[in-house]
């Protein structure tokens, strides 16, 4: 049975749930490329590594603890707000799989709070590389959480969603190969200013 709340209340739960998934999602995608930089140090000078991964360090837990898990916080609380307001919404197989993807995004979420304790204790033994394809996880989830969310049960399987879905696969393939041909072309103007020295 719904909660017999203000008429108003459920735009106020939509707006700050909106919010809240906004600062959340742009706390994911930064935490992860500090990672990647993090890592990225080891190649640096000794000098170099003292002075970054410290301050790495630091902006890593800065924006973990004060705007990413802030924004799930609200995105989540909100959830609760309009489930509350909307109960019916938990019968609907749409809801189930929205649930299932925000679930996937907390163990995420709680993984990457894991990636900075292994950075911090200097024990982290992902690669940039990987580290780069673990950051376009999100970009998917929030693709599939934002139409589950918009369409509901309509959710929509034309040729053109899927479209839109291969145009989302291959603009993630497309960083990853440029951020690998840009390694490996700063790697050969290494090997080359080595060679002419």
């Amino acid at each position: 049975m719904a909660l017999h709340l203000p008429p108003e209340a459920y735009l106020w739960f939509k707006a700050f749930h909106i919010i809240g998934v906004v600062v959340w999602f742009a706390g994911l995608f930064y935490l992860v490329r500090l990672f990647i930089y993090h890592v990225e140090a080891d190649d640096l000078a000794p000098e170099a590594q003292a002075v970054l991964k410290p301050q790495y360090g630091l902006m890593e837990k800065r924006l973990a603890n004060i705007i990413t898990t802030p924004g799930m916080v609200v995105a989540l609380t909100m959830a609760i707000g309009l489930l509350m307001v909307n109960p019916s919404w938990l019968q609907q197989g749409w809801m189930h799989m929205k649930l299932a993807l925000v679930a996937l995004l907390l163990a995420y979420h709680l993984f990457c709070y894991r990636l900075m304790g292994q950075l911090d204790r200097g024990v982290c033994t992902w690669s940039s590389g990987k580290l780069r394809a673990l950051n376009e996880a999100p970009t998917l989830l929030l693709l599939v959480i934002v139409m589950l969310a918009v369409f509901k049960a309509q959710f929509p399987t034309s040729s053109a969603t899927w479209l839109v879905v291969a145009l989302v696969v291959f603009m993630a393939l497309a960083i990853q190969l440029y951020a690998r041909k840009r390694r490996r072309d700063r790697e050969q103007q290494t090997l080359f200013s080595e060679g002419g020295t």
